[in-house]
Formats: C-alpha cells, sequence, structure tokens
C-alpha cells in the first residue's frame, strides 16, 4: 500500500494561494484519475481540481474557506489499486450462524388472563344555551385576549369546565380563529453564514474600493421612447444568427461615441504609483449576478463591433460566467463597467466602482411616465442612469458631461450608427 500526497498546483500565471470553496469527496471515498475533487477560487475564477491519481482518499487538508499556498500537500490517497476491499460477509455471517445458541425448547404457554374493563371514557360535557360557561379567571381571560367565545367550546373537566387544554383543541379543530391563520411565535434561531469564495472576494473588493476610492454619484433620466422603436423594429427584422436586442447593446455602443471623446472616463487608475492610464480600446464589463455571486465578464474591443456584434458577446460572456465556463480572460480587463439593475428598476442607486476603474454606469427599467413636451402632458418611455466616478482623477464636470453626451445619443439613436 503506497500513499500519494498531492499539492495545491500552480493554477494561473502569478498565482500563488488559493481558497478552498468546495471539496468533492471525503475520507474513505474511491477516485478514479480526473475525477473532480476540490474547487479553488483565486482572485475571481474558480478552477476546479481533478485527482491526479486512482485511489483512496486518506486525508485532507483545509474546510472551505482555508487559504492555502500553491505547493502545499492539500489532500493524500491510498493508492493500492482502487482502494476498495471485499468485505467476507459470507463468512461473518457463517461465523455468526456457527456461533448462535441452540434454540431451547419452548415453554408451555401460560393461560392468557382475563380481559380488564374497558376505562369508561371522560364525559365531555357542553354549557347548555344561555347557561354561563364554567371556567377559571385565567381561562377566561385567555379566551378574551384569543377572542374565542367559551360557549362555542365544549369542556372537558368536572362539570364541564373549561381548561386550558380544551382552548388548545378548539383552536387545533379548524376554528375561526384557527382559519385565520396560526398564532405568532417569537422567533430565537440565528443562521450563521461563513463569508467564503467569492462572496469574500466580492466583500475584500468592495471594501478597497469604497474605502480608498472618494466616489461621486450623477444620475439623469433618458426618454427612449425613439430607441424603443428602434430596437423593436430591428428585432422584427433580425435574421435567425442574430441575437434579440435589448438596451444594454445600444448603450455599450453609445459609450463607444461617449468614452472616445471623454478618454477621462476609461482609465485606470494605479494608486500606488500615481499613474492613471486613459485607453484607446473600449472594454466594458458587464456585471452579471450568477447563483455563485457577482461576476463582472468583459466584452473586449465594442469600439470594434457593430450593435449586433455587441449583444451576441455580451450574451456568450454573460452565460459562461453564469455556467462557470468562463476563463480569467473573460473575467479581467475591463476599462469600464456597466451594472443593469433590469426589471428590479429603482429610482437610482449608488454603484461601487470596480477599481481600478474610474466610472460605473448604472442602468435601471425603462418605464412609460408622463412628461411634459411643448407644454402638453405625454407618455413617454423613460430610462433611468445612476454613474459613480473616482473624484480623484475625474471631475464632476467630466463625469456629467459623458453621461449628458450618452443621453444625447440614446434620445437620437440614429446618431449612435453615425
Amino acid at each position: 500500500m503506497g500513499v500519494f500526497a498531492f499539492k495545491l498546483p500552480d493554477i494561473g500565471e502569478g498565482v500563488v494561494e488559493g481558497e478552498v470553496v468546495e471539496w468533492m469527496v471525503s475520507v474513505g471515498d474511491s477516485v478514479k484519475e480526473d475525477d473532480p475533487i476540490l474547487s479553488v477560487m483565486t482572485d475571481k475564477a474558480t478552477v476546479e481540481i481533478p485527482s491526479p491519481t486512482d485511489g483512496v482518499v486518506k486525508s485532507m487538508v483545509g474546510e472551505p474557506g482555508t487559504i492555502l499556498p500553491v505547493g502545499q500537500v492539500c489532500i493524500e490517497f491510498d493508492t493500492d489499486g482502487d482502494g476498495s476491499a471485499s468485505e467476507p460477509e459470507d463468512e461473518e455471517e457463517e461465523a455468526e450462524e456457527e456461533a448462535a445458541p441452540e434454540p431451547e425448547p419452548e415453554a408451555a404457554p401460560e393461560p392468557e388472563p382475563a380481559p380488564a374493563p374497558a376505562a369508561k371514557p371522560t364525559p365531555v360535557v357542553v354549557a347548555a344555551s344561555g347557561a354561563r360557561p364554567l371556567a377559571s379567571p385565567a381561562v377566561r381571560q385567555r379566551a378574551r385576549e384569543s377572542g374565542i367565545d367559551l360557549s362555542t367550546v365544549s369542556g372537558s373537566g368536572p362539570a364541564g369546565r373549561i381548561t386550558h387544554g380544551d382552548l388548545d383543541s378548539w383552536k387545533e379543530a379548524g376554528s375561526p380563529v384557527a382559519a385565520a391563520g396560526p398564532s405568532r411565535t417569537a422567533q430565537t434561531g440565528v443562521t450563521e453564514v461563513p463569508v467564503i469564495g467569492l462572496r469574500r472576494k466580492i466583500a475584500e473588493s468592495m471594501t478597497e474600493s469604497y474605502s480608498t476610492i472618494p466616489h461621486f454619484s450623477y444620475f439623469e433620466e433618458v426618454d427612449i421612447t425613439d430607441l424603443e422603436t428602434l430596437r423593436v423594429h430591428l428585432n422584427a427584422n433580425r435574421s435567425e444568427d442574430q441575437p434579440k436586442l435589448t438596451y444594454l447593446p445600444f448603450i455599450m455602443q453609445g459609450l463607444v461615441k461617449a468614452l472616445g471623446e471623454n478618454p477621462v472616463c476609461n482609465a485606470l487608475y494605479d494608486d500606488e504609483k500615481g499613474v492613471v492610464s486613459r485607453y484607446d480600446a473600449i472594454h466594458l464589463g458587464i456585471a452579471t449576478q450568477t447563483d455563485r455571486g457577482l461576476y463582472v465578464p468583459v466584452v473586449k474591443h465594442v469600439e470594434a463591433q457593430d450593435v449586433w456584434e455587441s449583444a451576441s458577446e455580451m450574451k456568450r460572456v454573460s452565460q459562461a460566467a453564469r455556467d462557470g465556463s468562463a476563463g480569467l480572460d473573460e473575467l479581467s480587463g475591463s476599462t469600464f463597467t456597466i451594472t443593469s439593475l433590469g426589471r428590479m428598476g429603482g429610482l437610482g442607486a449608488t454603484p461601487i466602482i470596480n477599481k481600478p476603474e474610474v466610472g460605473i454606469l448604472g442602468v435601471h427599467n425603462a418605464v412609460d411616465t408622463p412628461v411634459v413636451r411643448n407644454g402638453q402632458i405625454v407618455i413617454r418611455k423613460m430610462l433611468r442612469l445612476s454613474s459613480s466616478w473616482d473624484h480623484r482623477v475625474v471631475d464632476g464636470w467630466d463625469g456629467a458631461v459623458l453621461v449628458q453626451r450618452l443621453k444625447t445619443l440614446l434620445e437620437n439613436p440614429a446618431t449612435i450608427f453615425m
């Protein structure tokens, strides 16, 4: 019998440690080579590590949430074949049969005793119509507090006296009070949820971003009535290989122009070096909620795409983030981020910047709203935008200019493509 000690492998360029997210095996489990045994998180990506050998799990290191350095032994296997051994069940059963004593001869049956007389049931007395029900002061007070009419309760106590147990039985029997719903009870339970894995990474990232970046936020409302008309027309005439358009691809294309004209907003700020890097390329992070937490897959080079290509690529990377197939390259490299609350709507929000970026745009749902146009109240489809900016390197004027430029483009959608 040999022991195979498996060390946490190098799972990415520059990665020196990983956090245990989930063990797929337990001590004593038999595994085959390439069976998944462990999920490890590094930065934003969760990596599934396969078994390097056939064997039986002998020991494991690290509960979920434990940080393991690359090169540390994380699991040991017994490697004598598949690790399974047949148990001599037949031999044990034979030994048990041999060791079992011979049955003693049965004794003559004793005569059965005469059956005891059945107990008389306790009489249940119902108060006569018009009579005052018999009950103690405590029972009467409880009945008043519970809204129970004692004349409708059967008493099981002496002379038909109503007890607390009778009140309980009356409620359980489907009384009007019981039909109104169960009584409310103070709850004292507490559930502790470890903040590990992606949730811990999100917590650390948000804390660092909010504690180091002086955020300022800017809000605007955009009339997208004409954009909605264009969107509906394009969707009605799209080819089979073209995705259905939402508002986001138009916003992405609008940002190509707005960020290109305001490069101070399409930048990363290295606060340790004191250097702002302004990018010609526009790589848009798309905040995506998954069942594992919030991921930000990236649509690269939006400036080189049309609205259909942006929609297709956004759909692809978002789905990859949701199903866990997104690689590190698809989850990094953004120069600006869009976070959409979609149907959740809301009047506004203060999104936290995805550090080291210098700005983020929040998109709310579109709502038919009464507005004033040429002195008349008309119904228009309005979309609210929320934005946050790093006030260390982006002045309030610059952030407002970008949002207003995007507003103009979305309200006049033909200009997005000119």
